[in-house]
């Protein structure tokens, strides 16, 4: 961001001034060569002085121009971040490390700083010694060519007025060089950025007609990185309106095959198939439009409750919105805030509790009314009565949806159509609820261990 407004101020500041400053160049140097061809050469001899200044103090200065544009961005990122988790750096006692975390880098943006504004600052002293130099020798070959009747003294005094008028704007670019160079470090950030590829969009992207819901994992490979593959060979089918549940320990995959599902990545082998079309195929925008979402990480802006459940369907009447908060079970604590669903949420959502902002999310992906689900650990940031309210709410909303359910809490899973028991990115078991602790496998070590732990 403050690349972004450098870049812009620096484009404000400066391309007037270097406008100007080229055009008055080009002007008097014109007016110099219908005066004297000698005098105007011994004027041009100056530029070339200028420009290796120029060089030599951008080729030194640079670097800290760039470093400095890189170490503001890291002390603002430090401040955000301190501002962000300070109730976190309080309760750890951290307040110290993280002043001199902040110290530590703003000594290096003081020392990037100066320095870079130290060399940029000689610029303009060292042009006004050639422009000086210039200065001089004009008057001693005008001199000369006074004394053998090649110039008149006229000639001369208005050919050292030219001199004055042509080192002006020269001095005036090296005193632009400093923002210019400013401008130069910010525009590499700001266009490595832009330069980041782009989600790709196949020219013939192809849209379902019909959208029952039907999902099929054909011995899909994939790892973020090449060298490190976290799903090995995962195959599934989804039949329209099944639930899936997918369990495993931390770091099996189970959020990684979300994200495949909806193309955020694609696979490294197999495919990846919904509606009997590979996703590589579908048209972005309508695949992700195939799924409604509910996140264990709660998103919410700043704005009404009602603008954010409609957030899942903009077109949606005031009486849908509502009879969505109904059966995502969060009306009742709507009506209980000044405004009602005309209530305004900050822009951390940290005006209502990590429960209520699960339970308007959960509003948001029933309004939607996609033919697929993804429930993302929905229930995890509610209380056990709240969960079983929920529970009933997605049992009603899953019916006649495919739905993908990624749940730690087994027992909000017990029925469904098929479970999926994945470790180290491969199934290892597969079945139902029923079917799956019979077997006295990994599942059921799973399950008997949480009722082990309330117990």
């Amino acid at each position: 961001t403050n690349d972004v407004d450098t870049l812009g101020q620096s484009l404000n500041q400066s391309v007037t001034q270097l406008i100007t400053s080229i055009t008055q160049i080009i002007g008097v140097l014109v007016m110099m060569l219908s005066i004297s061809l000698p005098l105007t050469g011994v004027t041009v001899l100056t530029l070339p002085a200028a420009a290796i200044i120029l060089a030599v103090m951008i080729h030194f200065s640079q670097p800290y121009f760039r470093e400095q544009q890189q170490v503001l961005g890291a002390v603002n990122g430090i401040i955000e971040e301190d501002f962000a988790g300070q109730n976190v750096i309080q309760v750890f006692d951290r307040a110290e490390a993280s002043i001199e975390e902040f110290d530590r880098q703003n000594d290096r943006l003081f020392i990037s700083g100066w320095r870079s504004q130290f060399l940029s600052g000689l610029m303009m002293p060292l042009m006004s010694l050639v422009g000086n130099m210039g200065y001089v020798g004009v008057v001693v070959v005008g001199a000369q060519l006074a004394l053998t009747g090649n110039a008149t003294p006229g000639d001369i005094q208005s050919f050292i007025q030219y001199v004055r008028n042509f080192t002006q704007p020269v001095q005036q670019l090296g005193n632009v060089s400093n923002t210019m160079q400013s401008m130069a470090a910010a525009t590499e950030r700001v266009f490595e950025f832009l330069a980041a590829p782009e989600e790709e969009q196949k020219a013939d992207a192809q849209i379902p007609e019909k959208r029952p819901g039907h999902v099929e994992f054909d011995h899909v490979k994939f790892g973020y990185t090449p060298d490190k593959t976290i799903i090995h060979d995962f195959s599934c089918e989804a039949q329209p309106g099944q639930t899936i549940a997918i369990v495993g320990p931390t770091g099996a995959g189970k959020t990684t095959l979300i994200k495949l599902l909806q193309r955020f990545y694609d696979v490294d082998g197999g495919s990846l198939r919904v509606e009997g079309i590979d996703v590589r195929d579908w048209d972005r925008a309508a695949l992700r439009g195939e799924f409604a979402m509910v996140l264990q990480d709660t998103w919410l802006f700043n704005g009404t409750i009602r603008e954010n459940i409609r957030y899942g369907r903009p077109d949606a009447s005031d009486a849908e919105v509502e009879a969505a908060a109904r059966a995502a079970r969060c009306d009742h604590f709507i009506h209980t805030l000044a405004g009602g669903y005309d209530f305004m949420i900050n822009e951390e959502g940290t005006n209502l509790s990590q429960g209520q902002r699960q339970l308007v999310t959960i509003a948001r992906a029933i309004l939607a009314d996609r033919p697929a689900l993804i429930l993302d650990e929905a229930t995890s940031n509610v209380d056990t009565r709240t969960e079983e309210l929920i529970q009933r709410a997605m049992d009603a909303l899953m019916q006649g949806r495919t739905s993908f359910v990624i749940a730690h809490r087994l027992s909000t899973i017990r029925n469904a159509d098929v479970i999926l028991v994945i470790r180290d990115g491969d199934i290892v078991e597969k079945g139902t609820h029923d079917e799956l602790l019979a077997q006295g496998g990994f599942y059921a070590d799973l399950y008997n261990s949480q009722f082990d732990e309330a117990a």
